[in-house]
């Protein structure tokens, strides 16, 4: 099913995959992973598998049941462009989106190679925004197999953001989200990287959005970047 979303910039979540396996640094400190096995605990059917792999096709009909256009991340606890999520599946799910044209739908992914693979045999309308997750500079190329898609808006995610991003080119993009891992062992993160990002972005003028770094005092400093909030959107 849809739910509401804690997350700034998203309205609703939908799952029709749940579950994933670790491809890259990013990984690491999975979140969906600690969150699916807290709802396992809780007795959500949904997650009796814990993180293995599951498809749900009961739920690929909640997004017409929704009463009004919505922003929707889809695929929160997944990845839809996993290698073991069957094409005919992912077909469905976009079958949905690209019917539900009411709803803004935001697909991200670590396996750009398999997205573009896809997408290539899909229709994609302007109301399905595509996504890629960039951790360092070693996966630089997802930001060339998402250049190369149909989407009308594609859109970065720079978290966990790992390394310094310098050679990063963002001039084509719609959208940079950055943030910071939100646990007590996050790994190292570096403003000048941040602000880097945000200067391009500045000087491409993209929209940019700073999610959040992980002070102790989180509700006074943790989403200012040089003692200023960005929470812009692209539309």
């Amino acid at each position: 099913m849809t739910q509401k979303s804690k997350i700034e910039w998203t309205q609703l979540t939908w799952n029709p995959v749940t579950g994933c396996s670790k491809i890259s640094e990013g990984c690491k400190n999975c979140y969906a992973e600690r969150m699916s096995r807290r709802l396992q605990l809780m007795g959500q059917k949904k997650y009796i598998n814990w993180f293995e792999l599951t498809l749900h096709p009961d739920t690929l009909n909640y997004p017409s049941k929704l009463k009004k256009p919505s922003i929707i991340f889809v695929n929160s606890m997944s990845d839809l462009f996993h290698e073991n999520v069957p094409f005919d599946f992912v077909k469905q799910v976009f079958d949905v989106m690209n019917k539900e044209k009411q709803h803004i739908f935001q697909v991200v992914t670590k396996r750009a190679d398999i997205m573009l693979d896809i997408v290539s045999k899909l229709e994609i309308w302007d109301n399905i925004w595509l996504w890629v997750t960039i951790e360092n500079n070693k996966h630089l190329d997802r930001l060339e197999y998402l250049k190369k898609t149909k989407a009308r808006i594609k859109f970065l995610s720079l978290e966990p953001l790992l390394s310094d991003l310098f050679d990063l080119d963002p001039k084509w993009v719609n959208w940079v989200i950055v943030w910071w891992e939100s646990w007590p062992w996050s790994r190292e993160i570096k403003e000048e990287w941040v602000t880097d990002i945000r200067d391009k972005c500045i000087k491409n003028k993209i929209p940019f959005f700073f999610k959040q770094w992980w002070w102790i005092n989180k509700k006074k400093s943790w989403k200012l970047l040089e003692w200023k909030v960005y929470n812009e959107f692209p539309i």
